[in-house]
């Protein structure tokens, strides 16, 4: 069912990664820029003795509000479920989350007055470091793959992919009928072939080092030679049928593998951001304590 954000019209060649960078003419990078120049120049220009560090009037006062900033950060995902226009569509909120998360890294930097170590306090600092650096990724991701994955598709879906495999696999099993034992077993073993199959690394390097049609269609090639005719010849078709699944298998693994890069960050952003809420608790508690 579409929603009222569908019919939000875009210029010819935006994206929605420029739409959300990009709302209301970079809004929301203004407002982060210039909250974080604040929080620069005020650390240079406040004297707290001996040194800056959390524990000051100033450094509380940063730590505050980059902790506000974190948990209204962390609901983008519930905010995702309600699509709405106006001054807080889900464009704009998404866009607020970009530059103010860009923002903590001055805030929370700036709130630590530099003093780093293997501590607790740290280790909160070196997890939002890593949540905001894992969305940087995300960003980037986004600006890039989709249009790959479209010219990769040409025009066709992922179910339509495994619809043509399924067809070609019909043909080759009807094809391999007159073959001998062992160039049916070279025909078997491609069609027994997984094309999900490889582990994550090889959908992430697009690498299927164990490619079952790919050793099939190399092992047919010692009968039929390297540019195998299309005609009435069993071995000649079904080393065609092979080649021709070959290169939709590869378009398939293309589609997987940019999906893959595609949300891989998630993994790494979501677990992340959880395990710095756990750690800001243990810094808030730990600060309290001994304050």
């Amino acid at each position: 069912m579409a929603t009222k954000a569908s019919h939000i019209p875009r210029q010819k060649g935006e994206t929605l990664h420029d739409g959300f960078l990009r709302h209301a003419g970079f809004k929301w990078a203004k407002i982060a820029g210039g909250l974080s120049l604040i929080v620069i120049v005020a650390y240079l220009l406040i004297d707290v003795t001996p040194r800056h560090n959390g524990g000051s009037w100033y450094g509380y006062t940063l730590g505050t509000i980059g902790l506000g900033l974190i948990l209204w950060l962390t609901m983008l995902g519930v905010r995702k479920r309600k699509m709405t226009d106006g001054r807080w569509s889900l464009k704009a909120w998404t866009s607020a989350h970009v530059y103010l998360g860009l923002s903590l890294i001055v805030i929370g930097t700036m709130h630590t007055g530099f003093q780093l170590g293997w501590n607790v306090h740290t280790l909160a600092w070196a997890l939002m470091m890593l949540v905001i650096l894992s969305g940087m990724y995300g960003i980037w991701m986004y600006a890039t793959l989709p249009q790959a994955l479209s010219n990769n598709r040409e025009e066709m879906t992922q179910g339509q992919m495994l619809d043509g495999l399924r067809a070609i696999d019909r043909q080759l099993h009807d094809a391999a009928q007159p073959l001998n034992p062992e160039q049916a077993a070279l025909v078997r073993m491609s069609l027994e072939e997984d094309p999900f199959g490889g582990g994550l690394w090889a959908r992430l390097t697009g690498r299927y080092r164990n490619c079952a049609t790919l050793a099939a269609q190399t092992g047919m090639r010692r009968w039929t030679g390297s540019q195998p005719d299309t005609g009435n010849d069993p071995l000649e078709r079904v080393d065609a049928l092979l080649e021709k699944k070959q290169a939709l298998l590869a378009q398939l693994r293309r589609h997987l593998r940019l999906r893959a890069l595609l949300e891989i960050w998630l993994y790494v952003h979501v677990p992340a951001t959880f395990a710095l809420l756990a750690a800001l608790t243990a810094h808030i508690i730990s600060v309290f304590f001994y304050w």
